[in-house]
């Protein structure tokens, strides 16, 4: 069987990994694309790297464009993804690639986003503890998907093994990540333009205002935790896709560096995207560029009391449209690692 597919934001970032992928899979057909100001141009004209794609035109993205298909990605702005889900059928698979469906509590969105709060979907990372069990479990047959924050869950399957074990304390969790600007979008912005970022390192977000952190305490409270607190500092650096997550927790007294490595290797040890680096090794964001694939390398530091993950991630792959697609995947009983790379591309 094949599903017809319409993906909402088409001309972005997200929408043209999101694109790429597709235009791969086995089981879907691309039959719509759309866009905001870029509605009536060829799709090739801001994609022009997805030749197969070439036939497509851009169309307004509009509740009556995307509704007639079996599936609809939304690669859209916070608050636009919430008021064109609720116009289409309820039997539509919809992807929201966007923030609007991804935090449970309402006054977290108000805190970190602000307008209306939609409601939480399925969160779209089938690999996250969720008790004994994995959310895969909550996405199988769901027709509403949120796909997640690429940072937040960079840090979320770095750090849940060791929530879920018991291994780490849930309070003062520190995570810095170096992470490519594409995962802004393609905002015409000063701090994201090549003469600001080449050759510098840029905080932002500083002292706790990024609105990943209440999606990285929710993702901990899955795993096991029950008041998690998250330092998370990301720094833009002059690399176009990746992120490089170095998450650190103070561990529980008596834990030991074989402990922590077996913890870890177990927890993903059937998973086929996550991919837990022997002892010793880390992970580099070139290892995983154009793949759905997470590799995550972890230590013991034993004079601070501290587990350290390093996690690698292509954000707009694995942290977005490979995560959607992977669980649009699921949801339609499909094999998960359909249409999706697990090898990278280097150099």
């Amino acid at each position: 069987m094949t599903f017809s597919v319409a993906v909402a934001g088409a001309s972005g970032y997200a929408g043209g990994e999101l694109l790429r992928i597709l235009a791969d899979h086995p089981d879907f057909e691309i039959r719509t694309v759309t866009a905001h100001q870029n509605a009536g141009h060829p799709l090739i004209a801001h994609q022009p790297h997805l030749r197969s794609l070439a036939h497509l035109a851009l169309v307004e993205s509009t509740a009556e464009n995307l509704s007639g298909h079996d599936i609809v990605f939304l690669a859209l702005p916070h608050g636009k993804s919430g008021e064109i889900a609720a116009q289409l059928p309820a039997e539509t698979l919809v992807v929201d690639c966007g923030a609007d469906h991804r935090l449970e509590d309402a006054a977290d969105w108000a805190a970190f986003y602000g307008g209306e709060h939609f409601g939480a979907w399925a969160y779209g990372v089938p690999e996250l503890q969720v008790g004994d069990g994995r959310q895969r479990e909550n996405i199988a047959g769901a027709t509403r998907i949120a796909a997640p924050g690429c940072n937040a869950s960079a840090v979320s399957l770095a750090l849940a093994p060791g929530i879920h074990a018991g291994l780490v304390e849930e309070q003062d969790v520190v995570a810095v990540l170096a992470v490519g600007p594409s995962g802004a979008g393609k905002s015409l912005k000063t701090m994201y333009l090549a003469s600001e970022i080449l050759g510098s390192a840029n905080p932002y977000a500083v002292g706790g205002t990024h609105r990943h952190i209440p999606e990285i305490q929710q993702n901990l409270r899955k795993a096991g935790a029950t008041a998690p607190t998250v330092s998370f500092t990301p720094v833009l650096v002059p690399m176009s896709r990746g992120i490089l997550a170095t998450t650190t927790a103070r561990v529980k007294p008596g834990v030991t560096p074989e402990q922590v490595q077996a913890t870890w290797e177990a927890a993903y040890a059937d998973e086929p995207f996550v991919h837990v680096l022997p002892a010793g090794s880390v992970p580099r964001t070139a290892d995983v560029l154009g793949s759905n694939t997470v590799l995550i390398g972890v230590a013991l530091d034993e004079a601070a009391g501290r587990v350290v993950t390093v996690l690698a991630i292509d954000n707009l792959y694995k942290g977005t449209a490979g995560a959607a697609i992977q669980s649009a995947n699921i949801a339609l009983g499909l094999d998960e690692t359909t249409g999706l790379a697990v090898n990278g591309v280097a150099p």
